[in-house]
């Protein structure tokens, strides 16, 4: 239920920043999600899908981040 509300945030969100946040939080459900789902099925290889994943959703937010400000700064 949170990671459809997610995704209606990044979809209705005034700011950009908002926007962002949500997608960020999307991942995160997400990775707490693999990590559950893991656990349940007794698959510790799931854990490392989701540092994975947990890496790619915090580099990528930074990079977004990123070039919204050197955006707003031209």
């Amino acid at each position: 239920v949170t990671m459809v509300l997610a995704l209606a945030r990044a979809v209705v969100g005034r700011r950009l920043y908002d926007r962002i946040l949500a997608i960020n939080m999307f991942g995160t459900k997400t990775v707490v999600f693999i990590a559950i789902i893991g656990f349940l099925t007794g698959r510790p290889d799931f854990l490392d899908v989701a540092l994975v994943y947990a890496l790619i959703n915090f580099v990528s937010t930074v990079a977004v981040l990123r070039l919204s400000h050197y955006r707003e700064a031209m």
